[in-house]
This record gives C-alpha cells, sequence and structure tokens, in this order.
C-alpha cells in the first residue's frame, strides 16, 4: 500500500511540475492581458465604492419579485453569499484540475485570460449604468436609518483608492446590474462551454437560477438588477466569445508539454516497429510492398531485376 501511494504521489509531483513548465510559458506570452483583466477588477471595485458616496437612502421602490418572493429577513441574507460563494470557488478550482488530472480540456491561464475578458466588459457596461441612475437600494444596510447607508467623503487619498472588504460588503447604491450575477453567469457558460460532466452543468444552470432568486429574496437587488443581468451576460459573453481565438486543443499537447522519458522511449519503439515492418510514419505513404528475388517492387512501379539466363529460354 505504502509503496503504491509514493508511486502515485510521484506521478502526481512530475504531472504539476509539467503543467506548472506549460502555463509559465503561457504565463509569459499572455501576462498583459492577465493584468489588465485584474486592474478592470480593481478599477471596477473602485467605481462601485464612489457610487456608495452619492449613494442616497430612500424608500424601497415597488418590486415585483419583492411582491412574489418572501422576505428570507437580514438573519439569513447570508445564504444567497455562501451558495455564491460555492460557485466562485468550484469554477476556480475546476481552472487549476490541469495540475492534478491526467484528461483535461483547459490552460489554466489562458481560460483565465478568457474569464476575465467577459468579466471586464460586463463591469465597463455595470459602471455606466449605475452611475446613470442612481437608485435608493434595498439592502438592509443601505435603507433610511442605517448607518452604512451613506459614506463620509474621504479624507485621503489612500483612504479613497483603497479597497476594504467591507466596503465589498456593505456597498450601497451600485445596483443595475447584479455584479454576483455578472461572475455565477460567465462561470457558468465558461464551465458550459470547456466542462466535460453533463451533470455538472445541469446542476450550476440550477444553481444560477436559485443564486437569482435568492438573491431577490434576501433584498440585495431589485428584480431588474437580476433580469438585466441575465440578458446583458449573456449577449456579451456570446459576442466576445466569437471574437476572441479559440482555445488550443490540450489531445496535441505534444506541441506545449515536455514528454517524459518514458513516453519518448515508447515513441521510439512504435517508430522503430513501424520501420521493421516497412511503413514509415507518414499514412500516405504506406504502399503496398512485394518482395521478388530479394528485390522489393512498390506497386509495380518498380523494375524487378531477374536472373540474365532463365531456364527454357
Amino acid at each position: 500500500m505504502t509503496l503504491y501511494i509514493g508511486r502515485e504521489s510521484s506521478k502526481l509531483w512530475k504531472r504539476i511540475c509539467a503543467e506548472l513548465v506549460t502555463e509559465i510559458n503561457l504565463l509569459a506570452a499572455n501576462w498583459k492581458y492577465l493584468l489588465a483583466g485584474i486592474v478592470g477588477q480593481y478599477i471596477h471595485g473602485l467605481a462601485a465604492r464612489g457610487v456608495h458616496y452619492i449613494h442616497r437612502p430612500g424608500p424601497t421602490l415597488q418590486d415585483a419579485g419583492f411582491f412574489l418572493l418572501p422576505e428570507l429577513g437580514e438573519e439569513r441574507a447570508y445564504i444567497s453569499e455562501t451558495l455564491f460563494n460555492f460557485i466562485f470557488l468550484s469554477f476556480v478550482l475546476w481552472t487549476f484540475h490541469p495540475f492534478i488530472f491526467k484528461s483535461k480540456k483547459i490552460y489554466t491561464v489562458l481560460i483565465w485570460c478568457r474569464v476575465l475578458a467577459f468579466l471586464v466588459t460586463c463591469q465597463f457596461l455595470r459602471i455606466l449604468t449605475f452611475y446613470s441612475t442612481q437608485l435608493p437600494g434595498p439592502n438592509y444596510h443601505c435603507r433610511e436609518g442605517s448607518k452604512l447607508a451613506r459614506l463620509p467623503p474621504p479624507e485621503t487619498v489612500f483612504e479613497a483608492l483603497v479597497i476594504v472588504p467591507k466596503g465589498v460588503l456593505y456597498g450601497c447604491g451600485d445596483l443595475i446590474f447584479s455584479s454576483h450575477m455578472i461572475f455565477s453567469l460567465t462561470f457558468v457558460r465558461t464551465y458550459q462551454k470547456y466542462g466535460t460532466q453533463r451533470f455538472i452543468k445541469q446542476l450550476a444552470w440550477l444553481l444560477v437560477v436559485i443564486q437569482s432568486l435568492l438573491i431577490v429574496a434576501s433584498r440585495k437587488h431589485y428584480t431588474v438588477d437580476v433580469v438585466v443581468a441575465w440578458y446583458t451576460v449573456n449577449l456579451v459573453v456570446f459576442f466576445i466569445d466569437k471574437k476572441l481565438a479559440e482555445l488550443p486543443d490540450r489531445t496535441a499537447a505534444s506541441l506545449l508539454l515536455p514528454l517524459s522519458t518514458k513516453d519518448k522511449d515508447s515513441k521510439t519503439k512504435e517508430e522503430n516497429h513501424k520501420l521493421l515492418n516497412g511503413m514509415s510514419g507518414d499514412p500516405a505513404d504506406r504502399r503496398q510492398r512485394t518482395q521478388v528475388n530479394g528485390k522489393i517492387s512498390e506497386d509495380g512501379n518498380t523494375v524487378v531485376h531477374a536472373d540474365a539466363t532463365m531456364s527454357g529460354a
């Protein structure tokens, strides 16, 4: 048992190292796109914090979702956040599965370049939307009487440029459209295209629908924020995906992944076996060969030299 665990651990370590080399090479070629995506996340965070400064609490607007869905209450508002964190972490872990599993379809660096392109485009549209019209926040900490409903102006540049976790969790004013839905729909659509498990794809879509209902039931967003996110994110991903170059096929892994010594030896043996059997590596060159008096004839086109003296001549 110990020997088996040691052997499998060695294989896993080699697989991780080989994948790490590949991903580092891809990172060196694509780091600018990843950096641009990360900067885009920071700008989106600053914009969401900025709109909180100009947020004015007021009466909750009339909303069909509030009428149809029972209110979860402030003490159960964590349910929708828990589901979102589950979707988020599950997707992040899936993007790193090529380091662990043998069967793989994606490259981690390239999939994140693609995902960040979707996210940044949607977030840019979101910034334009929630700065165009500021609605009174329906969340509990954004209502009249709450100390967190309005932010005092920043006193220093450092305070204005630093994003703190509390500000992310207790933001107000950045409503149309839902940022949680941007992330969830982008992740699910990406797995829908590049994932391999049909059951997980169906489960992911179900979880996003449930999350949509929980967001409204938790009064974190108006129903319009969720509805706009559904068609905006799907349209953005659809059109951006057509513009981006398709990810390389991992079945052609020999172009990027280094061969191990064992793979090289097996490949060499296979080539030698083909040569010994009169077969070249190119399938187009596999022609029928016949041996006559020690000479090889290919398709009857080669002249066969026989003995000069023939009996009975």
